[in-house]
């Protein structure tokens, strides 16, 4: 191995993934867009709600199979698969990873996409359910996913609902930690953390002001 190889980082894959060009990458991001769709549109249509941050951690320590979304978490994984074997070739990071047995790479990011949908899907039902008891009325679809994914990413920020959805940053997060098997729980945690005491009344205004104008 050339002591240039790149290491695999979420840097790396910030570049690769944010470069509309490539059309594998573009049908990455467009099975991540649908894969979120199907979690959020599931948490509205269902009248259970995650009613706190401690609640959601509870649910999130219990492995859920997500087989409702299972189809879409496979896909994702078998498009991601030959963007993570190529960006790994080489990696400092897996210097003695057996690349001819790579096979499991598919199986491993199925794994952390799944973990990752769990986590969604709580966050995302903590946030409908925090907008419901602020608003008096159903929470707004896109609203959902634009905190959900911004709370999911950056827990310390306050979201600024701009930028439309984060997709490729998600693509990035679960593709890296399923490459190299990292946790996601307790980024998870202190997006739930932040949902619970997060201004949605406020966030709810500014969406719906900018959305009328």
């Amino acid at each position: 191995m050339t002591t240039n190889a790149p290491e695999l980082r979420e840097g790396t894959l910030a570049t690769r993934l944010d470069d509309p060009g490539p059309d594998r990458d573009r049908r990455l991001l467009d099975a991540v867009a649908g894969l979120v769709d199907s979690v959020i549109d599931r948490i509205l249509l269902s009248p259970t709600r995650v009613r706190s941050a401690a609640e959601g951690r509870g649910l999130i320590a219990v492995d859920d199979d997500s087989e409702d979304v299972a189809d879409r978490v496979q896909r994702v994984a078998v498009i991601a698969t030959p963007i993570v074997r190529t960006l790994a070739r080489g990696s400092r990071l897996l210097p003695r990873v057996p690349w001819v047995l790579v096979a499991s790479t598919t199986a491993s990011l199925v794994m952390t996409i799944r973990a990752g949908v769990h986590e969604v899907r709580v966050l995302g039902s903590l946030v409908a359910y925090r907008l419901e008891q602020a608003t008096g009325r159903p929470a707004d679809p896109a609203l959902v996913k634009q905190l959900t994914l911004e709370l999911y990413l950056s827990p310390r920020r306050t979201p600024t609902l701009t930028g439309g959805l984060p997709l490729g940053k998600l693509a990035r997060k679960w593709l890296f930690r399923g490459a190299i098997g990292k946790d996601t729980r307790k980024a998870a945690w202190k997006a739930l953390d932040a949902a619970e005491h997060l201004d949605v009344a406020t966030l709810d205004s500014r969406w719906r002001s900018r959305h009328r104008a």
